[in-house]
């Protein structure tokens, strides 16, 4: 299959981090921390309000990055802007995650 040329691939989402960070490394030696998103919110379609759930796995890649990531606590309200990719190349699954390009902290509501 060919490579698609420059697509739109980006997603907003905050919500709480789930549970602890696990960090590993890949075999290039980088730190890919990842931990699990849980997001609820009220959305409108077509005109009626709709509860939006969903846990969603982050990934963080990078020194500065995963160090971020690892040290954030569960509980902690998180916007994470990055882009979303299949969790597993080699068992071909529809279970999506996002690899985080930038996660901001943020006040509880």
């Amino acid at each position: 299959m060919a490579t698609a040329p420059l697509l739109d691939n980006s997603l907003v989402i905050a919500g709480w981090v789930t549970g602890s960070s696990q960090t590993r490394y890949s075999p290039a030696g980088f730190p890919i921390t990842r931990f699990l998103l849980e997001h609820h919110s009220r959305q409108v379609e077509v005109s009626m309000p709709r509860e939006a759930r969903c846990r969603i796995p982050v990934l963080a890649c990078g020194e500065t990055l995963a160090g971020n990531a690892q040290a954030l606590t569960p509980g902690t309200l998180v916007r994470v802007r990055g882009f979303i990719c299949r969790a597993d190349y080699r068992q071909g699954e529809n279970r999506l995650v996002v690899h985080a390009e930038h996660i901001e902290t943020l006040e509880p509501l």
